[in-house]
Protein backbone atom coordinates (compact mmCIF):
# COMPACT_ATOMS: atom_id res chain seq x y z
CA UNK A 1 0.00 0.00 0.00
CA UNK A 2 1.29 3.43 -1.01
CA UNK A 3 0.37 6.54 0.74
CA UNK A 4 -0.30 9.90 -1.02
CA UNK A 5 1.41 11.89 0.84
CA UNK A 6 0.83 14.93 -0.99
CA UNK A 7 -2.46 15.25 -0.58
CA UNK A 8 -2.12 13.85 2.97
CA UNK A 9 -4.10 16.21 4.89
CA UNK A 10 -4.23 16.40 8.90
CA UNK A 11 -5.35 19.82 9.73
CA UNK A 12 -8.07 20.43 6.88
CA UNK A 13 -9.13 16.79 8.06
CA UNK A 14 -9.27 17.41 11.75
CA UNK A 15 -11.02 20.96 11.24
CA UNK A 16 -13.89 19.34 8.82
CA UNK A 17 -14.41 16.55 11.59
CA UNK A 18 -14.73 19.25 14.11
CA UNK A 19 -16.84 21.28 11.75
CA UNK A 20 -18.93 18.17 11.18
CA UNK A 21 -19.01 17.19 14.90
CA UNK A 22 -19.92 20.94 16.11
CA UNK A 23 -22.92 21.35 13.21
CA UNK A 24 -24.27 17.59 14.40
CA UNK A 25 -24.05 18.80 17.59
CA UNK A 26 -25.84 21.89 17.58
CA UNK A 27 -28.69 20.03 15.44
CA UNK A 28 -29.33 17.74 18.13
CA UNK A 29 -29.11 20.81 21.07
CA UNK A 30 -32.07 23.20 19.08
CA UNK A 31 -34.04 20.88 17.20
CA UNK A 32 -33.90 17.60 19.28
CA UNK A 33 -33.05 15.60 16.45
CA UNK A 34 -30.50 13.56 14.99
CA UNK A 35 -28.47 14.56 11.92
CA UNK A 36 -28.60 11.58 9.91
CA UNK A 37 -28.98 11.86 6.48
CA UNK A 38 -31.47 9.21 5.52
CA UNK A 39 -33.51 9.38 7.80
CA UNK A 40 -33.67 13.11 7.03
CA UNK A 41 -34.49 12.21 3.37
CA UNK A 42 -36.94 9.05 4.06
CA UNK A 43 -38.70 11.43 6.73
CA UNK A 44 -39.48 14.04 3.60
CA UNK A 45 -40.65 10.55 1.06
CA UNK A 46 -43.53 10.86 4.14
CA UNK A 47 -44.63 14.38 4.10
CA UNK A 48 -45.64 14.62 7.66
CA UNK A 49 -46.85 17.82 8.83
CA UNK A 50 -45.14 20.74 10.06
CA UNK A 51 -41.91 18.80 9.79
CA UNK A 52 -40.96 19.61 5.93
CA UNK A 53 -39.47 22.94 6.24
CA UNK A 54 -36.42 22.28 8.42
CA UNK A 55 -35.64 18.91 6.52
CA UNK A 56 -35.36 20.59 2.99
CA UNK A 57 -33.68 23.16 4.44
CA UNK A 58 -31.62 20.88 5.32
CA UNK A 59 -30.79 18.87 2.49
CA UNK A 60 -30.83 22.01 0.66
CA UNK A 61 -27.76 23.15 2.77
CA UNK A 62 -25.65 20.36 1.81
CA UNK A 63 -26.57 20.56 -1.90
CA UNK A 64 -25.71 24.29 -1.69
CA UNK A 65 -22.60 24.64 0.41
CA UNK A 66 -20.59 23.13 -2.02
CA UNK A 67 -22.05 25.34 -4.86
CA UNK A 68 -21.13 28.45 -2.75
CA UNK A 69 -17.60 27.10 -2.38
CA UNK A 70 -17.12 26.68 -5.62
CA UNK A 71 -17.92 30.13 -6.53
CA UNK A 72 -14.54 31.05 -4.59
CA UNK A 73 -12.99 28.48 -4.62
CA UNK A 74 -11.89 25.28 -6.79
CA UNK A 75 -13.83 22.02 -6.12
CA UNK A 76 -11.67 19.23 -5.73
CA UNK A 77 -11.40 16.79 -9.17
CA UNK A 78 -13.79 13.96 -8.89
CA UNK A 79 -12.54 10.71 -10.38
CA UNK A 80 -14.62 7.68 -10.23
CA UNK A 81 -13.73 4.59 -11.29
CA UNK A 82 -16.54 2.52 -11.66
CA UNK A 83 -19.33 2.59 -13.78
CA UNK A 84 -22.56 3.12 -13.98
CA UNK A 85 -24.12 -0.37 -13.28
CA UNK A 86 -21.66 -0.76 -10.42
CA UNK A 87 -22.53 2.80 -9.09
CA UNK A 88 -25.87 1.98 -9.62
CA UNK A 89 -25.99 -1.50 -8.13
CA UNK A 90 -23.68 0.20 -4.99
CA UNK A 91 -26.10 3.20 -4.64
CA UNK A 92 -29.08 0.45 -4.06
CA UNK A 93 -26.90 -1.33 -1.51
CA UNK A 94 -26.18 1.70 0.36
CA UNK A 95 -30.15 2.18 0.50
CA UNK A 96 -31.01 -0.73 1.66
CA UNK A 97 -28.09 -1.23 4.12
CA UNK A 98 -29.31 1.78 5.54
CA UNK A 99 -32.67 0.70 5.90
CA UNK A 100 -32.35 -2.33 7.20
CA UNK A 101 -29.74 -0.31 9.77
CA UNK A 102 -31.98 2.12 10.84
CA UNK A 103 -30.07 5.21 10.12
CA UNK A 104 -26.84 5.64 8.00
CA UNK A 105 -22.62 6.87 8.48
CA UNK A 106 -23.87 10.17 9.90
CA UNK A 107 -26.71 9.24 11.91
CA UNK A 108 -25.24 6.45 13.72
CA UNK A 109 -21.16 6.78 12.98
CA UNK A 110 -21.52 10.40 13.74
CA UNK A 111 -24.27 11.08 15.87
CA UNK A 112 -25.05 7.49 17.83
CA UNK A 113 -21.24 7.25 18.19
CA UNK A 114 -20.99 10.41 20.07
CA UNK A 115 -24.43 9.53 22.09
CA UNK A 116 -22.59 6.27 23.20
CA UNK A 117 -25.78 4.25 22.28
CA UNK A 118 -25.09 0.72 21.63
CA UNK A 119 -27.42 0.31 18.57
CA UNK A 120 -25.25 2.39 16.77
CA UNK A 121 -21.77 1.01 17.73
CA UNK A 122 -23.24 -2.26 16.19
CA UNK A 123 -24.29 -0.61 12.85
CA UNK A 124 -21.12 0.81 12.61
CA UNK A 125 -19.27 -1.99 13.16
CA UNK A 126 -21.13 -3.91 10.87
CA UNK A 127 -21.31 -0.89 7.99
CA UNK A 128 -17.27 -0.85 8.52
CA UNK A 129 -16.75 -4.24 8.26
CA UNK A 130 -18.76 -4.70 4.99
CA UNK A 131 -16.66 -1.49 3.44
CA UNK A 132 -13.49 -3.34 4.49
CA UNK A 133 -14.59 -6.92 3.36
CA UNK A 134 -15.88 -5.07 -0.42
CA UNK A 135 -12.44 -3.24 -0.53
CA UNK A 136 -10.40 -6.47 -0.08
CA UNK A 137 -12.65 -8.62 -2.57
CA UNK A 138 -12.55 -6.07 -5.12
CA UNK A 139 -9.28 -5.29 -4.71
CA UNK A 140 -7.36 -8.18 -3.59
CA UNK A 141 -9.39 -11.62 -4.88
CA UNK A 142 -11.38 -10.42 -8.28
CA UNK A 143 -8.66 -7.62 -8.96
Amino acid sequence: MMIDWASFTPWASLAGGALIGLAAAMFVLFNGRIAGISGILGGLLQWPKGDVAWRVAFLLGLISAPVFYGLYAPLPQVQVDAGTATLVAAGLLVGIGTRYGAGCTSGHGVCGLSRLSPRSLVATACFMAAGFATVFIVRHLIG
